[in-house]
Formats: structure tokens, C-alpha cells, sequence
């Protein structure tokens, strides 16, 4: 294993689980038998699912059984979307089993009306939420009749929302702080920093998250939710008459959505900054095929306690343009490798310090274009979550699939036992963003 696949392993706590969880939706039955036959073919090819973990590093798993990785059930009456939330936050609070592959694949069929969920677990260690968003695409076909054999390769032409020209500015930004690093013994490293000694700084003297009913102690009772959709489209005319991008926008959005759900309960708002930990994609072309971690964090504060949402998009764009001109995601990625040789003490230290000045996890993850099927059966819907670390409680995931953009929301109960009420706001605040602006 590699330090950084390591330290995501050693992340691992009881009540905050290190995996990442994707659902799919259909409007009709899948084929078990044929998404099996699928993996064997697909997922397969990529030892690292077939493998478990011993004394740190992967091993082929004797025993392996795909049979024991992809699970069918039905779901129990009134099996309505909250009896399909409270299934997916019961998989959510179930570790994976360390004795083989850490994957494993819910098929949960609706007896009702037809429809199909799809509940994908995978452990951090095997890989960051980019290098499995290449390997579960490639499962997936551009037309329902395609054979089950063929080169395995991820969709094509992904949607953006500006995130590969960020990552590229990340890495352009970093380039030269990264040459000082590679080259070097990782006790050398802040030694011959200094071209990112000013985002270490920034980093060291980041203020502790001010408690809010977002942050606490956790049950280790994870609860999901996912809006209805937004048409990219809408989105891209906002940030036209803004001039702003569409990440801009969306990031702005998630911001009043938050305000939205803790002024409804109460708390005090004014001058609130709601510091989030935001994945990127540090890697290029081929790299994705690897599998393991290879992105860096960066971090965002969104001007939640800001009441008008023209100023909060203002305000949000300026931040993300600075982030963009930052090798911040570096220096992080940098200090995930460190943690990953250092004993495990030192790990402790870190995720502490990570968990003390975050208040949520975030993703805006790129989906495909293009209408996608898997196993025979279009893909209605896509939403992915990450985990969070140390006492972080809540991972926020954006992602958009076929023209439509969706946020969800993973939450542990005892932050946000409601986490349905958090991301309805969502549509109504990019539709009133859109009403103030004029787009």
C-alpha cells in the first residue's frame, strides 16, 4: 500500500466509516445475474477488487466469491423514498468485511412499482473518489444492447463544472513546489517548502470551526438525502449574468442552503463561515487507471452568515479564484503522504487538527453527458458521498449526470437527523439566485 492509501486505511473509526458510497437509480428491474456477469468481465480487471488487506499491503484474496460482493433484496413495505433513505443510511453505517475485497454492491428492488437502487461501498484505501468514478463508469455503456465484453474504459467527455481547468491551475500553481518535494526525504519537506511556505502558514493558523448544531460529537448513525434535479443549463445562465462560473454559482447555492436550514432552527448567523474540505483531482490522463489516492483538499468557506445572495456569490467566486492560483491541494496531498509514514500518533494529530478546522466534506464530482446503462438498464439517476474524518459529520457531494446536477447529503444523526430538510432548499436557492440576478 502506498502512504497515502494507508493513511485513509488507518482512518478508519467505528462511528465515521472511511468508505465511499454511490447510488444509482432505474425505473426498471436490473438483471443480477447479468451485472454479475458485467463485473467478472469489467471490475475484475482491476485486481485491487479482488484483493484483501494483510499486514499492510494487498494480497489476492483465496476465498474471493463475487457472490459474496453483490447482494439483492427487496425493499420492505411501504418501501416509499423514505424507506429507501433510511436502507441507504443503515448501508452507509455498516463497515465493509476487512477479511476480503472492501466492496460491495446493493441491488434493492422496489416490489411496488418496478424501480431499482443500486448501493455501491468501497473503502477510501482502494482508491479516491476520481480513480472509482473512471473504474464504475467503465461499467456502464452508451447504449443498452452493448456486449458485456470490450476494453474497459471510462465514459467519455464528462461534465465539468470547471473542475479539470481548476485542477490544472492547482497543479500549474504547485508545479514548482512539487519539484522541491518529490526529490526529497519526507523529514526534508518543509525544509525546502518555501514556495508554499505562505499556504502552510494559512493552514497552521486556521481558526477552530465555531460550534453550530453542523458540528459535535457523532453516533456513528449515518442518515442520506438527495434533492430533485436542476438543469445545468439554468445553472450556466446564472453565471452568465453574473459572470461567474458554474461551480461559482453552485458552491454559492450550497451556501444559502445551509443558511436556509440553521436559520429555520434557530442559530445565530452573523459573520458565519461554513469551512468545508473540498477533494481535487490531482492526477492526469492514464493515472486514473492506478486506482489508490492521488488528489489533494483545499479548503472553502462559504459565506453562509451573509444574508444577501448576490454578495454571497461574489463572495464565493473570489474565493474560488483564489484557490484556483493556489498549490494549497499540494501541500495537503504532501501532508496525507508524511501522516502515512509517520506512526500512528502522528495520524491522530493531523486528522484532529483537519476535523477542528472543517465543519463538512465536499465534493463536485464531473458525470457523464450523456444518458449511461449498466447491465442493460438506463441509469436514471447518479449521487456519490465521500467519508468525512475525524469528527467531521457531514459530506455534501454535487454532482452532475445527463444535463441535470443534483446535491446530496450524508450526515451523521446526531448533526443533522434531517438531512431531507437541508437539500430541498437547494432548487429553491439557485431558483431565487436566478430571480435576484435576472437570469
Amino acid at each position: 500500500m502506498t502512504a497515502v492509501d494507508l493513511t485513509w486505511l488507518r482512518m478508519e473509526r467505528p462511528d465515521n466509516l472511511m468508505m465511499i458510497t454511490g447510488v444509482l437509480t432505474f425505473d426498471a428491474p436490473l438483471d443480477v445475474a447479468r451485472l454479475k456477469a458485467l463485473l467478472d468481465h469489467r471490475l475484475t480487471y482491476f485486481r485491487r477488487f479482488t484483493q484483501r488487506i494483510v499486514d499492510g499491503h494487498w494480497e489476492d484474496d483465496p476465498g474471493f466469491e463475487l457472490d459474496r460482493h453483490v447482494r439483492a433484496e427487496t425493499l420492505p413495505a411501504p418501501a416509499d423514498r423514505e424507506t429507501l433513505r433510511r436502507r441507504i443510511g443503515e448501508l452507509v453505517s455498516t463497515p465493509l468485511d476487512f477479511e476480503h475485497p472492501l466492496w460491495c454492491m446493493h441491488v434493492l428492488q422496489n416490489p411496488d412499482d418496478g424501480r431499482c437502487v443500486l448501493v455501491t461501498r468501497i473503502h477510501h484505501c482502494v482508491a479516491d473518489g476520481f480513480a472509482l468514478l473512471y473504474v464504475l463508469l467503465g461499467l456502464t455503456d452508451a447504449e443498452p444492447d452493448a456486449p458485456l465484453e470490450r476494453p474497459v474504459e471510462p465514459a467519455k467527455h464528462p461534465v465539468g463544472f470547471g473542475l479539470a481547468k481548476t485542477a490544472q491551475q492547482v497543479v500549474q500553481a504547485g508545479r514548482a513546489a512539487l519539484d522541491a518535494l518529490a526529490h526529497v526525504p519526507a523529514k526534508e519537506v518543509l525544509e525546502r517548502a518555501g514556495e508554499v511556505s505562505a499556504d502552510l502558514l494559512h493552514l497552521a493558523t486556521l481558526s477552530t470551526q465555531p460550534k453550530t448544531r453542523l458540528r459535535g460529537g457523532l453516533d456513528g448513525e449515518k442518515r442520506a438525502a438527495w434533492s430533485l434535479p436542476v438543469k445545468v443549463a439554468d445553472v450556466k445562465a446564472i453565471g452568465k449574468a453574473a459572470g461567474a462560473t458554474v461551480n461559482d454559482v453552485l458552491m454559492a447555492a450550497v451556501a444559502g442552503t445551509f443558511r436556509r436550514y440553521l436559520e429555520a432552527h434557530g442559530e445565530g448567523l452573523e459573520g458565519f463561515e461554513l469551512r468545508t474540505v473540498i477533494p481535487v483531482n490531482l492526477r492526469q490522463g492514464e493515472a486514473l487507471k492506478a486506482l489508490g489516492n492521488h488528489f489533494g483538499l483545499v479548503f472553502l468557506e462559504l459565506p453562509v452568515g451573509e444574508a444577501d445572495p448576490l454578495e454571497r456569490l461574489r463572495r464565493t467566486k473570489a474565493r474560488m479564484d483564489r484557490l484556483k492560483r493556489s498549490p494549497e491541494a499540494l501541500v495537503l496531498w504532501r501532508l496525507m503522504q508524511l501522516t502515512g509514514m509517520a506512526p500512528q500518533w502522528v495520524e491522530e494529530l493531523v486528522i484532529q487538527l483537519l476535523g477542528a478546522k472543517s465543519s463538512a466534506v465536499m465534493t463536485n464530482v464531473p458525470g457523464p453527458r450523456e444518458p449511461r446503462y449498466l447491465a442493460g438498464e438506463r441509469i436514471q439517476t447518479i449521487m456519490f458521498w465521500v467519508p468525512q474524518t475525524g469528527r467531521v459529520g457531514l459530506g455534501v457531494s454535487v454532482f452532475s449526470y445527463a444535463g441535470e446536477v443534483r446535491l446530496g447529503l450524508s450526515a451523521d444523526a446526531a448533526r443533522v437527523p434531517d438531512p431531507e430538510r437541508v437539500i430541498e432548499a437547494f432548487p429553491e436557492e439557485l431558483a431565487h439566485l436566478a430571480e435576484v440576478i435576472g437570469a
